[in-house]
């Protein structure tokens, strides 16, 4: 009965998803907001909000490997997806077409990991409710959105105008109700998946460091898995990797909100094992900086040689947090 609720509500997360790639893409050319900005912020936020249910149920209870297990799970997972998305994407490898912007959520995402990993590895002191790590994750987001926004200021006027015919039959105002009506339902779905993903990893008996990464982190990642293949369906590939890379970004801050609602020092009380999904984490977004910088010309054959290198990364990750559980 549990799988069945499970996979019922994960049909609802991807069937509305489909209509959020299509209207966040929509309100982006309108707006003049640009789709890496849009899936780095808007699209972004709404599919990350499992993961912030998720953290703010597990911190209220002290389930701290819980709590840092989906984010940092949820983040190997949205790398992941990129294998997925280049596999659908065409002859094209996907990583070699990407707007440059990007690159400015992957260094962005290095710079949260590697404090994360201090963290996680440090501890450090603690200021009021709050270690070190949250008022400096949340100057960090802050500046990653203003700096990815005059990016996408920059893009060639004739590119915006040709986008935004793309959406002619839609009026400004039918977008953000398609956008905010549609993205309601993501959440709605998306918030009743990590319940039921519980029940399903208590049935396993894994350790709570390795069901949060493995399990719980895969799980919440699935509006993210909607939203990314409907945008590439609509040819909006940077929404696509926009909104993965952005959630990610995201998923960061949500550590700091998680701290906040801990009572107690937050970081110290995680399992060691975490600091195995950092590692892991920054070896993926290297691979990603290389195939962005690189631009390959074809693939090996469905993936290309980067996107490859990201699906064997995150299986060998996972075999080595099992180890670790």
């Amino acid at each position: 009965m549990t799988w069945l609720a499970f996979l019922g509500v994960a049909l609802l997360v991807v069937l509305a998803g489909q209509r959020v790639a299509y209207y966040g893409d929509a309100l982006a050319e309108k707006k003049g907001w640009g789709r890496a900005w849009v899936g780095l912020i808007l699209v972004a936020a709404t599919t990350s909000l499992p993961e912030l249910l998720t953290g703010t149920s597990a911190a209220l209870q002290g389930l701290v490997d819980i709590a840092v297990g989906d984010v940092l799970g949820s983040t190997l997972f949205n790398l992941l997806i990129l294998s997925l998305l280049d596999a659908v994407g065409g002859r094209v490898p996907l990583l070699g077409r990407l707007h440059a912007g990007h690159a400015l959520a992957v260094g962005f995402a290095l710079l949260f990991l590697s404090l994360q990993g201090a963290a996680l590895f440090w501890g450090g002191p603690v200021w009021g409710p709050v270690g070190w790590y949250s008022p400096l994750a949340l100057a960090l987001y802050l500046l990653a959105t203003h700096l990815t926004f005059l990016y996408e200021r920059r893009r060639p006027q004739a590119e915006v105008e040709r986008l935004e015919r793309l959406y002619e039959h839609l009026s400004l105002a039918q977008a953000a109700r398609g956008y905010v009506g549609f993205g309601a339902l993501v959440v709605l779905g998306a918030s009743l998946l990590p319940t039921l993903a519980e029940r399903l990893a208590e049935e396993t008996g894994l350790g709570a460091s390795f069901v949060g990464t493995a399990l719980v982190g895969a799980v919440t990642s699935l509006p993210e898995v909607a939203v990314t293949l409907s945008a590439a369906r609509l040819g909006a590939f940077d929404l696509a990797v926009g909104n993965l890379l952005g959630s990610n970004l995201f998923n960061a801050l949500i550590l700091a909100w998680d701290d906040l609602l801990y009572p107690g020092a937050f970081f110290p009380a995680a399992h060691e094992s975490h600091l195995a999904a950092v590692l892991v984490a920054l070896a993926m977004y290297g691979v990603v900086l290389l195939g962005m910088s690189y631009q390959a010309l074809r693939k090996l054959a469905v993936l290309s040689w980067d996107t490859l290198a990201l699906l064997g990364l995150y299986l060998l990750g996972l075999l080595w947090l099992y180890s670790l559980r």
